[in-house]
């Protein structure tokens, strides 16, 4: 869990990360910024593209930064935007941020800066887990 200093920073940075967004199509501008285990805070924001399904929202930006860092243990994310209402991940976002951290905290806050605090497991509480492949299965035999 975030401390409550680093929660702040957290949405500052969040922020700070949306007014980099690349939404010249929708004008929609998300920020995020994640909490590595270690302290690290990485960035990211949603980039646009014209072919919709080719865009990528803040909170994957993030993550995938985070991961080609080698931070691969997630603590909390922040995620902003410009909606006065609280904007939490997509589907797919959830999915992937449940891949490095399936309770992470997340932070989310609105245009004119209130504050919610919530979980990935309450958001997500059964994700797709691809892990359970490797784990051996009895043979039925004939």
């Amino acid at each position: 869990m975030a401390t409550a200093s680093q929660r702040k920073i957290l949405v500052a940075r969040a922020v700070q990360a949306k007014a980099r967004a690349y939404a010249p199509y929708s004008r929609f501008r998300v920020g995020a910024a994640i909490l590595a285990e270690d302290g690290t805070i990485i960035e990211g924001c949603n980039v646009e593209n014209s072919s919709y399904s080719l865009t990528i929202c803040a909170e994957r930006n993030a993550v995938f930064q985070a991961a080609s860092k080698g931070r691969i243990r997630l603590r909390a994310i922040a995620i902003a935007s410009d909606d006065p209402e609280f904007l939490p991940p997509c589907g797919a976002c959830r999915q992937v941020l449940s891949e490095f951290n399936p309770a992470m905290e997340i932070i989310l806050t609105t245009v004119d800066g209130r504050t919610k605090l919530t979980s990935l497991a309450r958001l997500l509480p059964m994700p797709a887990d691809l892990k359970k492949l490797a784990r051996p299965r009895p043979v039925k035999r004939k």
